[in-house]
């Protein structure tokens, strides 16, 4: 220690810096960020400066982590110094206040309240209503194997994710609104994926292009709800579901049915999140497949032993194991949320360095899941990692595609069993092949999305 100016005692140490690019006066990395892109600005720079990257975004100090030890910490063992940080506020224009966006005792109650749908056992009971959307779906590709007509395959899983979704969780048909919601959606995550990464944005009560069509969005999303909840309450008997749970809820202290606008916004959670991230893990899965054929022969294999070319049941995904390690290792490569934002409430110490409060906080699953100290030869798609035997030996948090901790996503086993189900289904019908195009590299539109359409056609088996 040296001694402070002007005094006879000890100066501290200034605080231990993470290393990190300079950036630019006053803006940081902003400019930087918005020419790379969040993903490749977040890997290259955790390729030059370590597990621990600090960048500035304009006045706000920042921090990408990517090792597992880093990302248990923040997200488990000292949680409760990690607020969900300003890009959820953002979101929240979307979405309100539900499940994914709110905090404290709210969100305790209310997934306390949600979490009986979403049981292992529970969804087990929805792979009935899974099958036959995806039956609807294979029977409109029948016409375009037929004419070898060009799928949008991105599309085709939105729209798919969407209605399995409407089925299981809403007991609704929602085939008719799939394309205006399927188009909000597009608008409104393109929109805040825009704020995200910008320094300073335009209030919304400004007319501007764009706001005005984020709007229209939102205006969407709650004319689609709205009448849900209306239709729902006009009905004269019970649907076992989740909208039926949150309709007949009230707080256990109080005794205060949930208002209009709370199941709003839990529907809107379930409708966007729950869709979204199925289908972006659909999406690189067939991506993947295609681009490795040893792969997809073994799944083939597999699906020809189990089923026999029938429909799978409950009782068959135990026996479908490599179906599972495909999705999940596409889910390793290509996590659809690959960012896990938090704030530092108070000052604190990771892996040695000085965390200040309010910094932004960055656990990335892109970057653990490729880290080299605990995937060997990280950048191969290589399913057999998803052995027991392999997966027993890997470290606590190495995998994380559904987040950690207490706020671990509550449908983490309704998605693995649709993304499952919808691959041995439609893999048991048809070769999907990639059309030659520009190089496919991942980008941020809050989940992780393809950088263009996958264009792919019909090969019938």
């Amino acid at each position: 220690m040296s001694r402070a100016p002007g005094t006879g005692t000890l100066a501290a140490p200034p605080p231990h810096r993470a290393p990190g690019p300079r950036g630019a006066p006053l803006l940081g990395s902003m400019l930087d960020l918005k020419r790379r892109g969040q993903v490749r600005f977040y890997l290259e720079n955790w390729r030059a400066y370590g597990d621990i990257v600090r960048f500035r975004l304009g006045p706000l100090v920042a921090h990408i982590l990517a090792h597992p030890d880093h990302i248990y910490y923040v997200l488990a063992s000292n949680a409760q110094n990690y607020s969900k940080g300003p890009g959820y506020a953002k979101a929240q224009q979307v979405i309100g206040n539900g499940l994914l966006t709110s905090e404290g005792d709210l969100w305790r109650r209310q997934r306390r309240l949600m979490q009986p749908p979403f049981t292992y056992r529970s969804v087990l009971q929805l792979t009935g209503e899974m099958s036959e959307a995806i039956e609807a779906m294979l029977r409109r590709w029948q016409t375009v194997a037929e004419s070898g007509a060009v799928l949008v395959v991105n599309q085709e899983m939105a729209r798919l994710a969407l209605t399995i979704i409407g089925k299981t969780i809403f007991s609704t048909d929602l085939e008719d609104r799939v394309r205006p919601i399927l188009k909000a959606t597009l608008e409104a995550t393109s929109f805040v994926n825009r704020r995200l990464a910008s320094f300073f944005d335009i209030p919304l009560i400004i007319p501007t292009p764009a706001n005005r069509r984020f709007k229209n969005a939102v205006r969407t999303f709650d004319m689609v709800v709205y009448q849900l909840i209306e239709a729902r309450r006009r009905q004269d008997h019970e649907s076992p579901d989740l909208l039926d749970r949150l309709l007949s809820a009230h707080d256990d202290e109080t005794g205060v049915a949930m208002n209009d606008r709370q199941i709003r916004d839990e529907i809107m959670t379930m409708l966007l999140a729950g869709h979204e991230t199925s289908a972006v893990a659909l999406t690189w899965t067939w991506y993947l497949l295609a681009r490795h054929p040893e792969v997809e022969a073994r799944l083939h294999t597999e699906l020809a032993a189990a089923l026999g070319g029938r429909i799978p049941d409950v009782a068959d995904l135990a026996a479908l194991p490599y179906t599972r390690m495909v999705v999940q290792e596409a889910m390793r490569l290509y996590p659809p949320v690959w960012t896990f934002p938090r704030a530092a409430i108070g000052d604190d110490e990771i892996g040695g360095y000085h965390i200040p409060a309010g910094s932004l906080i960055f656990p990335s699953q892109y970057l653990t899941h490729r880290h080299p100290d605990f995937w060997e030869h990280p950048e191969l798609f290589d399913p057999e990692r998803f052995t027991s035997e392999r997966s027993e030996k890997r470290a606590h948090y190495a995998y994380y595609p559904f987040g950690g901790g207490q706020r671990t996503c509550i449908g983490i086993h309704f998605a693995m069993v649709e993304v499952c189900l919808v691959l041995a289904m439609v893999a048991q019908r048809y070769y999907l092949r990639l059309l030659p195009g520009p190089p496919i590299e991942p980008v941020s539109m809050v989940t992780l999305h393809p950088s263009h359409d996958l264009l792919m056609t019909l090969e019938v088996r």
